[in-house]
């Protein structure tokens, strides 16, 4: 039986650097050949980044996209690697396709191309395109209709592009139709919380399906609100795990796997879905057995250890905001610090994502701010070692409040409106990003001040309802104190009463619900899009249901002008949410 060394390389990728991402593909190439792989692959779309939104229906981009690839392949073939397959995702076009109505001009395509000796050896489109969540391929691409064979080292390797394993039919059963001995599939499949453990029994089941071992390799990194966590998976044709890498790291994955030998005849026709086999041999006869010696050490690719939930969602947290402030051209970041639960956890994050030095806090006190609020931002500014300075807005609120005398809700926001413009010109004159600490729970009610706590050019736990940022700020003292270092969360901020600390003695259960009892409605409604009578129906009481309804639905105006924000969930408040601000639609009603 011939045996196959793979190399899965689970790479970063930053939209439109084709060049900083074409030496990412040389780097890791390298790498992969240092180890004496015998196939290397990279990620869906690794070449452009991904997601390339609408730059796939510029057709300069496109074109520059195609141009970048042979270049690519004869540099990797120039330093010594163009006798080993080299699969790499690209935008590309459909020569074939004729322009209609509905279909994309330039009919782009999410591509991916086999490099080999200094060329393009075969090149194939995405066959399933997802139309949902956060995805909208059917808008940018035409789909792939062929079923891509190489043979390597006397092995048929079937290709398939991440959605392909998603959905049913297509490549899945078409490898198994083409005798194809290994599946591999390339992805940037965008990280929700629990979705690792779907996509493994996925990946095991349609290997099951296809009779073959697949490789499910995905990109690592962050792109926007998008964070992808690696957790690339290698299994049997039993669906055994055999390998699986790290989540949100970058690695290279090497895997030594004994496979079928293809068949003496190439697989050709029409299969599954109608898919027509492009086969390519490559290397068409295995290593010889003196090549294989019996001491030879194994590569086993590892089994990195399963994340507790509280430790991915605070991982992919760390990853997303890293990556739109390096990608975005950022050193340093900026937010206010009140002493709050959520404004520790967003300074713990960006110190971690960061490092210390290069996170700025600004404490900006009020008549109404306590002493202890004080004191805990400052605690925290020693626990992590960030940047700390006063600013007290006292002077500039009296100074409004002469010429405007404002009253009750329009007086309390004019005191978060003073703190946002404070980041904001702090931000302009030194060249921080600031950093806006809502939480989902908050945006899903309208609970903050348009220009005021809302300001920022990034969210970073805008995907994370109040009551899990409790549960992880707990997980992030525990994990230092099991380190032995100094847990970066005053106690203080954990235990005492969430406020805004707008007027005396306010806390946010005055506006607000109980955020556990919050949370689960607001989970049903935003994330599962459960109307009144399923929620009431599941024994939440009807008068507590309406008035969350009607604050989520009136807050949505306030939603559309908040910034980015790291993605967890199924249904984060972005592209994956889609409503109108002019809506009379009330489930309440």
């Amino acid at each position: 039986m011939p045996r196959l060394r793979i190399a899965l390389n689970q790479t970063d990728a930053c939209v439109g650097d084709l060049t900083g991402n074409a030496e990412t593909i040389v780097r890791w190439t390298r790498e992969a050949a240092r180890r004496d792989a015998h196939l290397i692959a990279f990620p869906e779309m690794v070449l452009t980044g991904y997601p390339v939104e609408d730059l796939a229906l510029r057709s300069s981009f496109v074109e520059a996209s195609r141009a970048a690839l042979r270049p690519l392949a004869a540099r990797l073939a120039d330093e010594g690697f163009g006798d080993i397959p080299v699969v790499v995702g690209y935008l590309d076009r459909c020569e074939q396709a004729q322009p209609r109505y509905g279909q994309p001009a330039g009919a782009p395509q999410n591509a991916a191309a086999v490099l080999y000796r200094g060329a393009v050896a075969l090149s194939f489109a995405k066959h399933h395109l997802p139309n949902y969540g956060v995805f909208d391929e059917f808008r940018y691409f035409v789909p792939g209709e062929t079923l891509p064979v190489v043979r390597v080292r006397g092995v048929d390797v079937a290709l398939a592009i991440c959605e392909d394993l998603w959905q049913d039919g297509g490549r899945v059963p078409a490898a198994r139709s083409a005798g194809a001995g290994l599946l591999v599939s390339v992805n940037a499949s965008p990280y929700e919380r629990n979705k690792d453990d779907t996509r493994l029994e996925l990946v095991r089941r349609r290997a099951r399906e296809a009779g073959c071992a697949i490789a499910y390799l995905a990109m690592s990194g962050a792109q926007d609100d998008l964070v992808f966590d690696g957790d690339s998976i290698v299994v049997g044709r039993d669906g055994a795990v055999l390998a699986r890498a790290p989540q949100f790291e970058e690695c290279c994955v090497v895997l030594d796997l004994d496979l079928p030998a293809a068949a003496s005849r190439a697989p050709s026709g029409v299969v599954d879905d109608g898919l027509r086999i492009e086969h390519v041999v490559l290397t068409p006869d295995p290593l010889p057995d003196d090549a294989l010696p019996d001491d030879a050490p194994w590569e086993t690719g590892g089994q990195a250890p399963h994340l507790e939930d509280a430790e991915e969602i605070y991982g992919a947290l760390v990853a997303g905001l890293r990556g739109y402030v390096t990608k975005n051209g950022f050193r340093s970041v900026l937010l206010g610090l009140s002493g709050g639960i959520d404004s520790a956890l967003v300074a713990a994050i960006a110190c971690d994502a960061l490092g210390a030095r290069n996170v700025y806090g600004v404490s900006m006190p009020s008549r109404y701010s306590s002493e202890h609020s004080k004191e805990d931002a400052a605690e925290l500014a020693r626990r992590t070692g960030l940047r700390l300075r006063t600013v007290p807005i006292g002077p500039m609120f009296d100074a409004y409040m002469a010429s405007l005398e404002l009253t009750g809700v329009a007086e309390e926001n004019l005191q978060a409106r003073l703190r946002g413009t404070t980041l904001m010109a702090l931000s302009n004159q030194e060249g921080h990003l600031v950093l806006a600490p809502g939480n989902k729970s908050e945006l899903a009610c309208g609970y903050s001040t348009l220009y005021g706590d809302a300001v920022g050019g990034f969210g970073p736990i805008k995907d994370v309802y109040k009551s899990d940022v409790f549960r992880l700020a707990r997980w992030r003292n525990r994990s230092a104190a099991g380190h032995g270092r100094t847990p970066p969360i005053p106690e203080n901020s954990i235990t005492k009463p969430p406020s805004a600390e707008l007027r005396p003695g306010q806390v946010d259960t005055d506006s607000l619900p109980d955020y556990e009892i919050l949370d689960a409605i607001l989970e049903l409604y935003v994330d599962r899009d459960q109307g009144r009578e399923r929620i009431v129906g599941l024994g939440y009481e009807d008068e507590l249901v309406v008035r969350v309804l009607r604050m989520v639905d009136a807050a949505e105006y306030k939603r559309r002008q908040y910034p980015p924000g790291t993605k967890i969930s199924a249904k984060g408040f972005g592209k994956d949410r889609r409503l109108p601000v002019t809506n009379h639609w009330r489930e309440s009603v």
